[in-house]
């Protein structure tokens, strides 16, 4: 049995997802997060915002601008847990816009891996 839940988190003003169909659990993890839309055929968007919350499946982050719903974004967050205890890493993820508004979108996680990354940046996916 599919349990749901209602949760409601407001973002610009707005209420986003009045209702929760998710299996995985969110948690309220907040990193920064740098993201490129992928085969646009307009200009080339991308930005930087911080998450908002993650599970094994989506993401929901901060944007600049509203992103195309059902696109493909490529997505890199500082992790906030460290290889042996000293290593950054940085998750980097492909994954579907699920929705989207002024402030903020929802990508449905369809890949990920986990990489390294240099000590004082967020590498720049270009």
């Amino acid at each position: 049995m599919n349990s749901m839940k209602i949760e409601q988190q407001k973002i610009g003003g707005q209420f986003f997802g009045a209702l929760d169909r998710r299996e995985s659990s969110r948690f309220p993890v907040k990193e920064d997060v740098r993201y490129r839309v992928l085969q646009s055929k307009a200009a080339s968007m991308t930005g930087a915002g911080k998450t908002l919350d993650m599970s094994s499946s989506g993401i929901l982050f901060t944007t600049n601008e509203p992103l195309p719903p059902g696109r493909m974004v490529e997505i890199a967050v500082n992790w906030p847990a460290r290889l042996d205890g000293t290593c950054l890493l940085q998750l980097v993820a492909t994954g579907r816009v699920v929705r989207s508004d002024d402030g903020a979108a929802a990508v449905r996680i369809e890949h990920y891996e986990f990489k390294t990354r240099a000590a004082q940046s967020l590498a720049a996916i270009a």
